[in-house]
């Protein structure tokens, strides 16, 4: 995504609104699908010395859930995007990847098909029938770990 600054109007912001190939993401991960380009809405001005840049991005995904495998649609908004990048000497300034990184930190690190509270996720129903709550009382689960711990405060005493 390049922005010429000769566009822009001096002291004023030039308002730029589009798609980039969802190329440009270069998103290696079998979990992630990309479903569209990425679209992008921002206002760019020059001030300083600087490039500034403020808007929206977005892009539809498919992510595959972690407990159940089944893919689900998910998409990436981020409404507040903003960078400044310093001028060089070139009259064109590209924002590509500014635009990829925020995308790609906007990722779930864990995807759940259940994440947005229309789906019950598969997986969680087959963990919750394959493994009752135990009864209040009934199991510490801390045994195990306690027992590691004893040994060495008996040891230093």
């Amino acid at each position: 995504m390049k922005i010429h600054l000769n566009q822009i109007p001096p002291g004023s912001t030039l308002h730029i609104e589009g798609e980039e190939d969802h190329e440009i993401l270069a998103i290696q991960d079998e979990i992630v699908r990309v479903l569209s380009p990425v679209r992008y809405s921002l206002d760019a001005g020059v001030s300083e010395g600087g490039l500034f840049a403020t808007g929206s991005l977005s892009v539809d995904l498919e992510l595959q859930c972690v407990r159940c495998l089944t893919p689900f649609p998910y998409t990436v908004e981020i409404p507040d995007f903003a960078v400044q990048i310093e001028l060089g000497t070139s009259e064109t300034v590209d924002l590509t990847e500014e635009t990829r990184e925020d995308i790609l930190l906007a990722l779930p690190p864990h995807p759940h098909c259940d994440w947005n509270g229309a789906n019950r996720c598969a997986g969680v129903l087959k963990i919750e029938e394959s493994e009752p709550a135990p009864e209040p009382g009934k199991r510490n689960p801390w045994a195990k770990l306690d027992q590691l711990v004893k040994p060495k405060a008996d040891k230093e005493a």
